[in-house]
């Protein structure tokens, strides 16, 4: 596919070897706006409204500092741990990102090929541009699948069937982005969904009926609103598998106890990277009112502003079991293919294990507040 200035971003050739200027995520960032077109570069950057919260999620983590450690003995340190009783080589998992192919034409079969080399975990979205039963033939480590109610229940019930005979071993439903936000960003850059990239496990499902809305109704509540899951649907859909289901985009407390009440195994603290409501805290910032709530026993995954080995490092300290990247995926994945996505999942580890080395724990597990000195909203310091 072409443009008048040339090819697309994701028809562009990618890099097949790195260069050594690239030493972090930062890098991979500014390297990834050369490498697709303008506007689907700010689509990928963008946030809802104001970007306050896009912002806040990459703020926060500076209030956070590392306290250093002193003899600790590191011989037997190992990034290892557990996730719903699987066992993980690193808690750092790739995001349920849609539309990868905006960014490689391989999409998420790259994605796929990365996870597999760095023994990473992978969730797949129900808008992923290659389909759920390729992506898992594609990657033989741990897989979850990323559900989207669908408006027709026998639809969202073959999404579901279809994960589970393809392998998937747990289910992570999204449920903060309901009505889809503007991305202001994108819209002043023009972006529009080239035709070769769409949600093709949707496909054959079939446009959802109109909905007729009288003059006095509105667009949002009687019109996009009409279609969102709501409690019993949640119900219903636990009813129908025996797989673990995780809940993503959670951030009240409240509603934390009661998805574990009804049964949900896990969740996700999660504002949807700044792109479902602006405003919203940083899901860093209630990681640790959703642990205080909830106790040890239960998974919570944090996503949302990850950028380095040292904020996966400060998730784990603050109540985090594992977190998920997103848009640092889409930049190794735009740069490099599989090898630009392994090399940041690699660097990312790398900069986790010395974190851990330095901060006297040699184990996932020795984690904790402990390790954080923080600094308040009128300048104290206080430990975490």
């Amino acid at each position: 596919m072409m443009t008048e200035s040339g090819p697309t971003g994701s028809a562009r050739a990618k890099l097949q070897t790195l260069p050594r200027t690239i030493t972090c995520v930062a890098d991979y960032e500014q390297l990834a706006a050369e490498f697709v077109d303008h506007p689907v570069f700010e689509y990928l950057q963008g946030g809802s409204g104001n970007e306050q919260s896009l912002q806040a999620n990459l703020q926060v983590f500076n209030e956070f500092q590392l306290f250093n450690r002193v003899l600790v003995d590191a011989a037997k340190g190992s990034t290892v741990t557990s996730v719903l009783n699987q066992k993980l080589r690193h808690p750092i998992l790739l995001a349920p990102v849609a539309y990868q192919k905006l960014v490689h034409p391989g999409g998420e079969l790259e994605t796929a090929r990365a996870a597999d080399a760095l023994e990473a975990g992978m969730v797949t979205s129900t808008l992923s541009s290659c389909t759920l039963e390729d992506i898992a033939a594609q990657h033989q480590g741990m897989r979850w699948f990323q559900l989207y109610f669908q408006p027709q229940r026998e639809h969202t019930l073959d999404l579901l069937r279809r994960a589970e005979a393809s392998g998937y071993s747990a289910i992570m439903v999204t449920l903060d982005a309901t009505v889809q936000a503007s991305n202001r960003r994108a819209q002043r850059a023009g972006f529009a969904f080239p035709p070769d990239v769409t949600a093709v496990n949707l496909q054959g499902y079939g446009a959802p009926p109109a909905v007729a809305l009288s003059p006095d109704q509105s667009v949002i509540f009687q019109g996009a609103m009409s279609e969102a899951p709501k409690w019993q649907d949640l119900e219903w859909l636990l009813d129908h598998t025996s797989l673990p289901v995780l809940i993503k985009g959670v951030l009240h407390p409240a509603d934390a106890e009661r998805l574990i009440q009804m049964g949900v195994r896990g969740l996700v603290a999660s504002n949807h990277g700044g792109r479902a409501l602006d405003g919203v805290p940083a899901p860093i910032r209630v990681l640790p009112l959703l642990r205080n709530a909830l106790g040890q026993d239960v998974p919570i995954l944090l996503d949302s502003g990850i950028r380095s080995g040292y904020d996966v490092f400060k998730a784990l300290a603050l109540g985090a079991d594992a977190v998920m990247i997103g848009r640092p995926l889409l930049y190794g994945l735009a740069v490099a293919g599989a090898l630009g996505v392994a090399h940041v999942l690699r660097l990312l580890r790398d900069e986790l294990e010395l974190c851990m080395a330095l901060a006297g724990t040699p184990t996932v597990a020795d984690i904790g507040p402990h390790c954080l000195f923080a600094t308040t909203a009128d300048g104290q310091r206080t430990l975490c």
